[in-house]
């Protein structure tokens, strides 16, 4: 496995990580909360633009964001092609 597809594959299981972890409330304070920044720090650049092109349909009054979805789609098949 070359390096460029184990990073890809890294990012691909922060994104996973991210999603996750954004089910459970965290505060401002504590190992789970500063996890939660450093690995959203590592995302928004991607999940920002995708966020802005993709309607958030609404399902029962809550608006379900599949960026993370698209992203990890996008960095599946680019990991596939190269």
């Amino acid at each position: 496995m070359s390096v460029v597809h184990l990073l890809l594959w890294l990012y691909m299981w922060v994104f996973i990580i991210v999603a996750l972890l954004s089910w459970f409330p965290t505060t401002g304070i504590g190992g789970v909360a500063s996890l939660r920044h450093a690995l959203m720090t590592l995302t928004e650049p991607v999940l920002r633009p995708l966020r802005q092109i993709l309607p958030r349909p609404q399902f029962g009054g809550v608006g379900i964001d599949f960026s993370v979805l698209v992203a990890i789609i996008a960095l599946e098949i680019i990991n596939r092609v190269i």
